[in-house]
């Protein structure tokens, strides 16, 4: 099964899954979605049947290395961007930044996707021995899905989330983009009516958060809890945090010679979205690297979504967020704060 033979967003055929994925689909829950597609209850998230058989092959066969680094988020989180982020960080001394793999490959292919990518509609798993080391890896599974090898290991995970309802307008975009046929003008309100019952990819998206949230707390050492509005607000300090969770933190010769900010403009959507590679490349799954850029901004919603909606979704997430010390800022004014 070859990646690019059935692009992520189109119809998929089942007779191109697995037998296993083909026979797991027809016993799952199902729900319509807002784009038209069916979302597949699976161990107790949502998923579209086309990443099943990579989420399989992942879950049963991949082996984690105490070196490895997973960027994990939940779809639309600003994944493109802690990508960058997180290997410029990494790579800043060889190649120096100016030189920077970032300028001329897309961060996808420098921190590849496990079930979108390595392992996304593959006939058998792949040999992930030959990657450059340490490797840096990326998935949107949750935390209750992971394979045990990554729980039990001392790789390190740096995991960012989103204000819901910024992050479901860039996803909106995003699929509108990738489609064959555009969207229908209901399918926003409807598939914001779905993230407030919890069904959407890799969702309920509380629990997604909350997975990786428990885990920063109860192991720090383990997983750095980033918030994409934090980041906008402050990317000097928490470029400084990341640094420090991967073991290579900035030195004040660093710090003067403004190594921080150059890394925060190399990985700027700005920069980014204007390198060639992500102008016409191609992601392995079919979709253009351009797709992967729009605005990037804060409190985008408000252009999109009526406040009692946005109120309705504010009020679910935080219904079950209650209790564990956290919230969103749902603008760049908001004064929510997690304790």
């Amino acid at each position: 099964m070859e990646s690019s033979a059935i692009p992520l967003f189109e119809e998929v055929d089942f007779e191109k899954l697995s037998d296993e994925c083909q026979q797991l689909l027809a016993t799952l829950p199902r729900e319509k979605t807002w784009d038209g597609s069916y979302y597949y209850l699976y161990q107790g998230f949502w998923f579209r049947a086309i990443l099943l058989h990579g989420i399989i092959l992942f879950q049963k066969h991949f082996q984690a290395e105490d070196e490895d680094v997973l960027v994990i988020t939940a779809a639309k989180s600003g994944t493109t961007w802690l990508k960058a982020l997180t290997f410029a960080i990494a790579n800043r001394k060889d190649p120096s930044l100016t030189q920077s793999p970032l300028l001329t490959s897309s961060p996808h292919q420098l921190v590849r996707f496990l079930e979108l990518d390595l392992y996304y509609m593959k006939s058998e798993y792949p040999d992930l021995h030959d990657l450059p080391r340490p490797r840096f890896l990326a998935t949107h599974l949750p935390y209750q899905l992971l394979p045990p090898s990554i729980k039990d290991s001392k790789c390190r995970i740096v995991y960012i989330c989103r204000n819901p309802v910024d992050k479901f307008i860039s996803l909106w975009h995003f699929v509108n983009h990738n489609r064959p046929e555009p969207l229908q003008p209901d399918s926003l309100e409807a598939g914001l009516e779905m993230v407030c019952k919890g069904i959407e990819g890799c969702g309920p998206y509380w629990d997604h958060v909350l997975g990786y949230w428990r885990m920063s707390r109860e192991r720090p050492e383990k997983v750095l809890f980033l918030k994409y509005e934090d980041l906008k607000k402050d990317i000097i300090c928490h470029l400084k945090r990341l640094a420090h969770f991967l073991g290579v933190p900035f030195s004040e010769e660093e710090e003067r010679q403004g190594v921080i900010e150059e890394i925060s403009r190399l990985c700027s959507l700005d920069s980014l979205k204007n390198l060639e590679v992500n102008t016409n490349g191609m992601h392995t799954s079919g979709l253009k690297n351009s797709s992967f850029y729009r605005k990037g901004e804060v409190g985008d919603w408000v252009n999109y979504v009526t406040p009692s909606m946005a109120e309705r979704i504010e009020n679910a997430l935080e219904e079950k967020l209650s209790g564990f010390g956290l919230s969103f800022k749902m603008s760049c004014n908001s004064k929510n704060e997690d304790n």
